[in-house]
């Protein structure tokens, strides 16, 4: 088994994380043009349970649940227009694949593959932005849907406890 030597490693983690902050940051410029509104809104109800001195009141419940539902439909329809450039960016990532591809006269089928991936990579890595960007604003919505389903199970909760005591209360 050949050596494996530090430097040559660190080196190659250094290259790594340096591409993968330049991918990170363009995924995420595509994201927030997508999620802002989402997101902001999220980090305000997380601001408003963050230090746990109070429940939210059921006016309060109901504004999140109207608002969530309002935000998850506008991302929702923004992650479709984003699949839709995912699919784009991945059709024309082929299409310059086979068209450098048909070019090359000479070498082996691996040879011609080969460069023309190399020749493609610019669009292979603009079609892999799209894809996780797409994945990360359909995350995002599924999360807000859960944070939505469970302020209504907590609205839904409040109000049969309410029923409960109204009821009891009456029987006295």
């Amino acid at each position: 088994m050949a050596r494996i030597k530090l430097e040559t490693v660190t080196a190659l983690q250094d290259q790594i994380e340096e591409n993968s902050k330049l991918m990170e940051d363009i995924v995420e410029q595509i994201v927030c043009q997508f999620s802002e509104d989402l997101d902001n809104y999220v980090y305000f109800i997380r601001g408003c349970l963050q230090n746990g001195e109070r429940q939210l009141t059921n006016d309060e419940l109901d504004d999140v649940c109207m608002n969530l539902s309002t935000l998850i439909y506008y991302a929702s329809y923004q992650c479709e227009n984003l699949g839709i450039k995912d699919d784009i960016s991945k059709a024309l990532y082929k299409e310059i694949y086979h068209s450098r591809r048909s070019e090359i006269d000479k070498g082996t089928v691996a040879d011609k593959n080969s460069l023309a991936e190399l020749q493609s990579q610019n669009e292979q890595l603009t079609a892999i932005a799209y894809n996780r960007a797409y994945k990360m604003l359909k995350a995002k919505v599924d999360a807000a849907q859960e944070l939505l389903s469970s302020a209504k199970k907590i609205l839904s909760r409040r109000m049969t406890e309410m029923e409960l005591t109204r009821i009891g209360g009456s029987g006295k």
